[in-house]
């Protein structure tokens, strides 16, 4: 009788088993917090409309993920703090304003097509937020490119609440309007002078969440020093990106951004922090890491410079997790005597 319940206590799971001091809630609410800057700078800039996009992303993540373990029976883990993580990303990833009922759908797209159907936490090949991040910009383009003016909530247009907000083109959009016109009349240098205060602080359009650079990095400081992140991707990422849109410029400076805009402009932070360190969806060696970091930053330029899209983030995170089965299968360490 006592073996049977020795029996019953094992735990079938599978490899890399690896042991550690943190637990998944710890993990889970350690990137939460960090998250608190780059969400505070959000609702500043873009006011209640932002706070609610995040507020119904959050709630319903979780209401879908305790709906569906009650309906298959399954175990509660809702408290371990991965479906409010999920729903916090979504909501930084969507425009201001974003129509209820779309962040909704990115809600259920996220927590059971993309994480429970595959098994649940631990056995999603994609990070959930952004997949349903590019199922929405696929399903409703015109919502998810359409963002806000920034207005500051001390700046005298704060609780902005009406649909009739004035909207404006994001800087990477403006740029990728020139390259796609092929107009050499416009000027993409005209179109890249802006204050690089307003891009640190987060004075610009674009989603909510990846507008203040200095506010994510922040965040990104935060987990590298608690070491909920390692270095490997965040660095190799934000290099790579940044020498190849070096190089694209250097080859060709009338119908390309330099480096510098890039870097601080569109989801690169949000991407490179929060995004592409899912222990999920990234390598688990040192040199996989790094590996998966250039190829996501290499895609991203690639994408910004020849792709029809103005952002490319998104895009390369979700094609380099593809890759992920494959990097850890020839870089895995080798048995000692193998």
């Amino acid at each position: 009788m006592e073996k049977d319940k020795e029996i019953k206590m094992l735990l079938v799971t599978p490899s890399p088993h690896i042991r550690a001091e943190e637990s998944v809630k710890d993990i889970m609410y350690s990137v939460i917090f960090a998250l608190i800057p780059t969400s505070i700078a959000g609702i500043y800039f873009f006011g209640i409309p932002a706070l609610v996009t995040i507020v119904i992303a959050t709630l319903s993540s979780m209401l879908f993920e305790f709906t569906y373990q009650k309906m298959t029976g399954g175990d509660e883990t809702v408290s371990d703090g991965s479906a409010l993580l999920t729903g916090v990303l979504l909501g930084l990833n969507l425009p201001s304003g974003f129509p209820w009922w779309g962040t909704i759908v990115g809600s259920f797209f996220a927590i059971v097509l993309v994480k429970l159907l595959f098994g649940g936490l631990g056995f999603n090949i994609f990070n959930p937020a952004l997949a349903a991040r590019v199922f929405l910009l696929i399903s409703w383009p015109l919502q998810m490119t359409t963002f806000p003016r920034p207005a500051p909530l001390l700046a005298g247009e704060s609780f902005r609440l009406s649909v009739d907000t004035v909207t404006e083109a994001t800087p990477l959009t403006a740029v990728k309007t020139i390259m796609l016109s092929n107009d050499l009349s416009k000027s993409i240098e005209s179109v890249t002078q802006i204050k690089w205060f307003d891009l640190l602080i987060g004075n610009r359009g674009g989603s909510i969440g990846e507008v203040s650079a200095i506010a994510l990095l922040i965040g990104g400081v935060y987990m590298l020093y608690r070491g909920t992140i390692s270095w490997h991707i965040p660095l190799s990422f934000i290099v790579t990106t940044g020498v190849f849109t070096t190089i694209f410029y250097l080859l060709n400076p009338g119908m390309s951004a330099n480096p510098l805009f890039h870097l601080l402009n569109g989801g690169l932070f949000l991407g490179a922090f929060f995004m592409a360190t899912d222990y999920v969806t990234s390598p688990i060696e040192k040199r996989g890491m790094i590996i998966f970091g250039a190829g996501c930053g290499f895609l991203t330029a690639l994408i910004r410079q020849y792709g029809s899209y103005p952002e490319g983030v998104s895009f390369a995170i979700l094609l380099m997790n593809i890759s992920v089965p494959l990097i850890d299968k020839y870089l895995k360490k080798r048995k000692f005597g193998g």
